[in-house]
């Protein structure tokens, strides 16, 4: 017995080790990133202050505040059409809100700059019916603006705000909206009187999710000509080839980001408020007539917008442009190659490092470990808080230092130094992205776990079992259907993810997201739609999973 019992304490030190080490890997490129950006020297902040960091920050905000009405006009209204009103084609509206999640932001912009181009299809047909011949007789504004790239972020992020307010919805109590009526509340009044604060937690975590979505875009902000942040970031590494400026325009970022997880957090403090368990939810009144008909146009056309309309197009120019050329080009297979093969290692890297960190913090007994083990993986959840471009500015210092370090261990063995092992590498792009989505796979797991009783495991320790035993043989069969859930998840988030791929990956090596910023960039966009449909087909599956979920929840 005290030889088993040395070996469990073994075990344990073992996993709280592992789970601590990865929460320092979290947190290594925050520390590199502040260190590097006071390397800078006063010039360079004098020059951001002066000529870049102004128009930036601007743009910036009223980016971030443009998106946030919209999401929150778009995501609220939905939700409570779905929850308070009967309509023909309601249950299909209802999951079919969600679809724009599966369409990335710069997918979006890529494929309107197209469809409402001068010479596009959309401004073409105006002009047919208004009698117009020329783009300079009659054209629409400009997408190519602050308020373009607010219109289409906002219709393609509503959906993060929609699905958190819509379980809040169906799960109210209607007595709380009887008893404003009869206080002699109308509807409307109730609605915001009543409604909308006892959904307010519900609103700032969806706004949140899709504010700190809006700060990570790259793509979309460049094709529609916003210098963003993000893109000030970019642009001074790699085009200015300022690594100290980039990183302290980053380090702007990261206060920004803190701001909306402050908001996030203030915003979820009185969720446990938000409703009553045993309560009758509200029953939808039935529209019928005219009132069905704008309740049916109102809920499609977000749907419409974010979602049918570039899907259409993409999967319309792909089908002209297999007829034409009859096949995709060796370039766009090799991509997509390498996009499924980074994404699947990324992936088990991922559960795996994500596994650890939720076992450690369920398993460990003892007070001191317990709350480090906590500790540790509510800090390697932050990452995926951090954007993918001050993400890869913060990985640039550790995984040189690695590099270096490795070098000299290999030449103290007495053999050649190997070079860069890690940077330059498809190796460090799988650690951008391990550190960006480990917080999907450890809440996934986490909920796993949640699920399975103390008891089961308690009755194999009983038995003899080993607690790497009780996890091999008890708790992994349990957590398969949170594992698959969770790996989805993380591998259509990899296929997605631009601006660390971006700045991280190796020379000559494209993925399909990488692919179709080139082609948007080079303003060619055949083989584009071919890369952009694929990413679309590919993010429609965890949209299903919500999907599957929504229903559960409002039946």
């Amino acid at each position: 017995m005290p030889a088993r019992h040395t070996r469990s304490n073994d075990a344990a030190i073992g996993w709280r080790i592992s789970s601590t080490a990865l929460a320092l890997c979290v947190m290594a490129p925050l520390i590199a990133l502040g260190w590097f950006a006071l390397q800078g020297s006063l010039a360079h902040w004098a020059h951001l202050f002066d000529y870049v960091l102004p128009q930036a920050l601007a743009n910036t905000a009223i980016l971030l505040l443009g998106v946030g009405v919209l999401v929150a006009c778009l995501g609220v209204g939905s939700a409570w059409l779905i929850t308070a009103f009967e309509f023909p084609g309601r249950r299909m509206l209802s999951w079919a809100l969600l679809l724009p999640l599966a369409v990335p932001t710069y997918i979006v912009a890529f494929a309107y700059l197209d469809i409402l181009h001068p010479i596009g299809p959309i401004q073409t047909w105006l002009r047919e019916l208004l009698g117009y011949s020329s783009p300079r007789e009659f054209r629409l504004p400009d997408l190519r603006s602050l308020p373009g790239a607010i219109f289409l972020l906002g219709f393609v992020l509503y959906p993060y705000v929609y699905l958190s307010t819509r379980v809040m919805f169906a799960t109210q109590a209607a007595s709380l909206l009887e008893a404003a009526r009869v206080l002699g509340e109308s509807s409307v009044s109730a609605f915001f009187r009543v409604v909308l604060p006892l959904a307010r937690p519900a609103i700032a975590v969806g706004v949140s999710l899709a504010l700190l979505e809006t700060l990570n875009d790259i793509g979309a902000s460049e094709f529609l000509g916003v210098q963003t942040l993000t893109v000030s970031i970019y642009s001074t590494w790699i085009t200015r080839s300022d690594l100290a400026g980039a990183a302290q325009i980053a380090l702007a970022m990261l206060v920004i980001v803190a701001f909306l997880i402050l908001m996030e957090r203030h915003g979820r403090r009185r969720q446990r408020y938000a409703g009553t368990s045993r309560a009758q939810p509200i029953r939808p009144y039935r529209l019928r007539g005219g009132a069905a008909a704008l309740a049916c146009l109102l809920g499609w056309l977000p749907v419409i917008i974010g979602f049918v309309t570039p899907a259409l197009y993409l999967l319309n120019e792909t089908i002209k442009y297999m007829h034409q050329v009859g096949s995709v080009s060796d370039q766009l297979i090799a991509s997509a190659y390498n996009t499924v093969t980074i994404a699947l290692v990324a992936t088990a890297a991922t559960i795996l490092c994500g596994l650890v960190l939720a076992w450690t913090a369920r398993s460990v007994r003892q007070t001191n470990g317990m709350n480090l083990a906590r500790l540790s993986a509510r800090i390697a959840t932050s990452g995926y808080a951090i954007p993918g471009t001050v993400l890869a500015l913060g990985l640039m210092t550790p995984i040189v230092l690695v590099d270096h370090l490795a070098g000299r261990i290999v030449q103290a063995l007495g053999q050649a130094s190997p070079g860069l092992l890690l940077m330059g590498t498809t190796t460090a792009l799988v650690v951008a992205y391990v550190i960006r989505f480990l917080a999907i796979a450890i809440g996934g797991i986490e909920s796993g776990l949640a699920r399975i009783p103390p008891s089961m495991e308690q009755a194999a320790r009983l038995l003899g079992e080993k607690p790497a035993g009780v996890l091999r043989r008890v708790h992994l069969p349990l957590l398969r259907p949170a594992l698959a859930a969770a790996a989805l998840l993380v591998f259509v988030d990899t296929m997605k993810e631009l601006p660390a791929t971006l700045m991280l990956r190796p020379v000559n090596f494209e993925t399909l997201a990488t692919w179709l910023y080139a082609e948007a960039a080079r303003g060619t966009y055949e083989e584009g739609a071919v890369a952009a449909l694929a990413i679309v087909l590919v993010g429609l599956l965890p949209v299903i999973l919500l999907a599957r979920s929504q229903l559960k929840t409002a039946h």
